[in-house]
C-alpha cells in the first residue's frame, strides 16, 4: 500500500543538535524478550526515530556494561506499574526501568519526545505513571466507510462493509501508544447494518488482526454493540436482559467472540437513546441491562461500558418543565450501586451534548457506588467541524478539575476507571482535516496520562513536535491555540446557552433552529430575555448537584456568568459583573470574535516561510473558512437578538 498520510507528532526529521547521540549508538535488552511483540515494536520505534533524528543505527547488544546507548532493564517495584517506567541518564548511557512490557514502549516513546523536541538527556531522572487507568479513544465509524461526525475524511477502519488493516492500521496504532492510549473502540456507537455482524464469524479474521496490531502497542480493541443484536441475527424475537431464551443466545455469542478473539477488550453499549433498543423497552433498568452482559462477559476478563446518553428525544418544546439537562442524573442516579464491577458507565462531560460551554454533569460524582467514565468528544461536532481551529485541552482541564463535592474533583471521580474521548480522525492524509485540530487528539491523550499538564504545556509539546521548534513559531501558534476557544465561544454561543446551530449539520448559526423541536434544545428568548430556568422555581436541574454547587448555581448573582443563561432566563438589560448589560454583552463578543479570528489570520500569515508549506497552505485556507462563519454568526445572531428586544448597540456598529 503506497503510504500517503503524514506523521502527525511521530516526525523523525534530522536534528541539528546531536547532543543525545552518546545516548542511542547501541541497546542491551535485561529480562525482557525481544521477540515478544511489544517490546519488538518498541525497539523499532527507536531504531526508526534515532536513525531519523539522529543518523545513527543502534545495535542490539548481549553486554550489560554498555556505553553510548540505551539499557533496557525489568525491576520488580510496586510503585512503578506494568505501564510506568523510570528513565535515568549516567555519564555514558539512559536506562529504562519498568515492570511491564508496556512501561518500556512507554518509556521510548517519552526518549523520542525529548530528543523530537530538542531537550537534552544528559541528567535526565523521572519516573511516569499513567494518572488514569483506562484511556480511551471512541471512533463513530461506519462499516460503509462513512463517519458519524467525521470531519477528516472517510474511515480508515472500513470500506464498502469490510474491514481494512494495512500499514496505515499500525501507524495509527503507534500514533496513539505515543500519547498513552491503551483503549480502542474501532465502530459507532450507533450499531446499525453490517456492524451488527462484528461479533459475528463473518468479520472475525479481520477483527482479530486488528486486535494484534493494537495489542501490540498495549492497546486493547473494544467493539460497539448493538443491543437488540438477537433480533437482528436470527436469535429470540426479544432483547429483554430477563428472558432466558436471550440470555442463553448472548452467552453463546459472547462464547463464540471470546473463542476467535481472546483478549478483547469487551463492549461500548449505546441502548435506549436517540431510537437505539434498550432494556426501558421491556420495563427494565439500565443496570438490568448492562448486567446481563457482564455476568456474561465477566469468565472473559470483559467490560461492559455502558453510555449514558439515555434521554427523551421527542419532548414538547411547549413543556417548560421537561429538562433534557435532567435526563442522565434521573435515569441513572436510582441505580447507583446496582451494577456488576466489570460495568463502566460512560458519562459526558456535559448533561446535553458537547457544547463550547456546559457546567459539569452531575451524574459525574454523583454516582458513589458505581464506575464511571468520563466523555468528552475531540471531534468537533459543535466547535467547528474542524475547519475553526478550537483548542478542547482547557475545557478538558476545567471538566476533570472540576470540584464536585468538597475536596473531590472528577478527576478523582474517574482515575481508577477510565477516560475517553470521541475521535477526530479519518482517512485525510493530515488524519484530523485542519492540521491544527491534531493538537486535541494529542492533547487528550498525553492529558490522560499526566493530569498535571497545563494546556499550554501540551500545545508547546505539540507545535514542537509536529511544526517546529522555532521560538516564533512556538510562541504565535501556541497564542491561537490557547485563545480559540474563548474566540469560538464569543462569536457563537453567549453565556453558555448553546445550541443555536444549524439543525443536523451542526456547523453555522440557525437561531431559531432547535427552539421548537423535539430534541429539548432550547434557548427560549422572548422580547424580554434569553436563557433557560433551571433553578429549584424552574425545571429544578440545579438540585441535581452536591452543595455547594447547588445553591452556587440556583441564585442569579452567584452563577459564573460564563454558564449564566444555562441555569437562568436573564433580561436584556440585566447588569453583568462587567457593568455591561447581557444585551451589550451578546453584541460586544460576538464582534470581538470576528476580530480575533482576523488576527489569528494575520499571526498565522506571519510564519508562512517557517511552517512547511502543505501545512500553511491548509491551515490558511481553514482560517478562511473560519472568518466567514464567525461573520455570519455575528450577524445572524446580533440581527436576531436586536430584532427580539428592541435594544440598539450603544456602539453603533452594523446590525441588519
Amino acid at each position: 500500500m503506497e503510504k500517503n498520510w503524514t506523521s502527525l507528532w511521530l516526525k523523525y526529521h534530522a536534528k541539528a543538535s546531536r547532543n543525545n547521540l552518546k545516548f542511542c549508538e547501541m541497546v542491551h535488552l535485561d529480562g525482557f524478550n525481544e521477540r515478544s511483540a511489544i517490546i519488538s515494536n518498541a525497539l523499532e520505534e527507536f531504531f526508526r526515530g534515532v536513525n531519523g533524528m539522529l543518523g545513527v543505527k543502534p545495535s542490539l547488544i548481549k553486554e550489560a556494561n554498555i556505553k553510548n546507548g540505551l539499557r533496557i532493564l525489568r525491576i520488580a517495584d510496586e510503585m512503578i506499574p506494568d505501564e510506568g517506567f523510570r528513565l535515568t541518564a549516567e555519564a555514558d548511557h539512559i536506562n529504562i526501568e519498568a515492570s511491564g512490557e508496556n512501561g518500556v514502549l512507554y518509556g521510548i516513546f517519552f526518549l523520542l519526545r525529548q530528543i523530537l523536541m530538542e531537550k537534552p538527556l544528559d541528567g535526565i531522572n523521572i519516573t511516569s505513571i499513567p494518572d488514569i487507568k483506562n484511556r480511551m479513544l471512541n471512533h463513530w465509524d461506519n462499516l460503509d466507510g462513512s463517519i458519524e461526525r467525521g470531519y477528516s475524511g472517510s474511515s480508515f477502519f472500513f470500506k464498502e462493509n469490510k474491514i481494512l488493516v494495512n500499514e496505515r492500521t499500525k501507524d495509527y496504532a503507534r500514533l496513539i501508544a505515543s500519547i498513552g492510549i491503551n483503549g480502542v473502540v474501532i465502530n459507532n456507537v450507533n450499531v446499525k447494518d453490517a456492524a451488527t455482524f462484528l461479533i459475528t464469524p463473518a468479520y472475525f479474521d479481520e477483527v482479530r488482526k486488528l486486535k494484534d496490531i493494537f495489542a501490540g502497542y498495549g492497546i486493547k480493541l473494544f467493539l460497539s454493540l448493538n443491543f437488540a443484536a438477537p433480533l437482528e441475527l436470527g436469535g429470540p424475537d426479544s432483547a429483554d436482559p430477563f428472558d432466558e431464551e436471550v440470555i442463553s443466545w448472548w452467552r453463546g455469542q459472547i462464547a463464540t467472540v471470546y473463542e476467535a478473539l481472546p483478549g478483547l477488550g469487551g463492549f461500548l453499549v449505546k441502548a435506549d437513546s436517540e431510537g437505539r433498543p434498550g432494556p426501558f423497552t421491556y420495563g427494565r433498568t439500565q443496570a438490568d441491562g448492562a448486567n446481563m452482559l457482564a455476568r456474561l462477559l465477566k469468565p472473559y476478563g470483559g467490560l461492559v461500558i455502558w453510555r449514558c446518553f439515555v434521554y427523551n428525544c421527542t419532548q414538547d418544546w411547549r413543556d417548560r418543565k421537561t429538562d433534557r439537562a435532567r435526563a442522565g442524573y434521573d435515569n441513572f442516579i436510582k441505580t447507583d450501586g446496582d451494577y456488576l464491577d466489570n460495568v463502566v458507565l460512560q458519562i459526558k462531560n456535559g448533561p446535553m451534548d458537547f457544547q463550547i460551554r456546559e457546567p459539569v454533569s452531575p451524574l459525574l460524582g454523583g454516582l458513589k457506588e458505581t464506575n464511571q467514565m468520563l466523555e468528552v468528544q475531540i471531534a468537533q461536532e459543535y466547535t467547528g467541524h474542524q475547519i475553526d481551529v478550537c483548542y478542547l485541552v482547557p475545557m478538558f482541564k476545567e471538566v476533570l478539575g472540576f470540584n464536585h463535592q468538597s475536596d473531590e474533583t472528577i478527576f478523582d471521580v474517574i482515575k481508577k476507571i477510565g477516560f475517553c474521548a470521541v475521535t477526530n480522525t479519518g482517512n485525510d492524509e493530515n488524519w484530523t482535516g485542519n492540521d491544527l485540530a491534531a493538537a486535541n487528539l494529542y492533547g487528550f491523550g498525553r492529558l490522560a496520562w499526566s493530569v498535571s499538564l497545563t494546556a499550554a504545556e501540551i500545545a508547546e509539546e505539540w507545535i514542537k513536535m509536529t511544526l517546529s521548534c522555532d521560538e516564533e513559531t512556538v510562541s504565535v501558534v501556541k497564542k491561537i491555540l490557547l485563545s480559540s476557544r474563548e474566540t469560538y465561544e464569543k462569536y457563537t454561543s453567549p453565556l453558555g446557552i448553546g445550541w443555536m446551530v444549524t439543525p443536523h449539520l451542526h456547523y453555522g448559526p440557525s437561531v431559531d433552529g432547535y427552539e421548537y423541536s423535539l430534541w429539548g434544545t432550547y434557548h427560549r428568548s422572548d422580547h424580554l430575555g434569553i436563557g433557560v430556568d433551571r433553578t429549584l422555581n424552574g425545571t429544578g436541574y440545579t438540585s441535581q448537584y452536591h452543595e455547594p454547587n447547588a445553591s452556587l448555581y440556583d441564585d442569579i448573582e452567584t452563577c459564573p456568568e460564563e454558564l449564566l443563561l444555562f441555569f437562568h432566563h436573564v433580561p436584556y438589560k440585566y447588569v453583568l459583573k462587567s457593568g455591561k448589560t447581557l444585551i451589550q454583552h451578546i453584541y460586544d463578543t460576538h464582534f470581538e470574535g470576528v476580530l480575533e479570528v482576523e488576527e489569528m489570520i494575520r499571526a498565522w500569515e506571519g510564519l508562512s516561510a517557517k511552517i512547511p508549506a502543505q501545512v500553511f497552505k491548509l491551515v490558511k485556507e481553514r482560517f478562511s473558512l473560519q472568518l466567514i462563519n464567525a461573520k455570519e454568526w455575528r450577524d445572524q445572531v446580533n440581527t436576531y437578538f436586536y430584532r427580539k428586544s428592541g435594544i440598539k448597540d450603544e456602539k453603533g456598529r452594523e446590525i441588519f
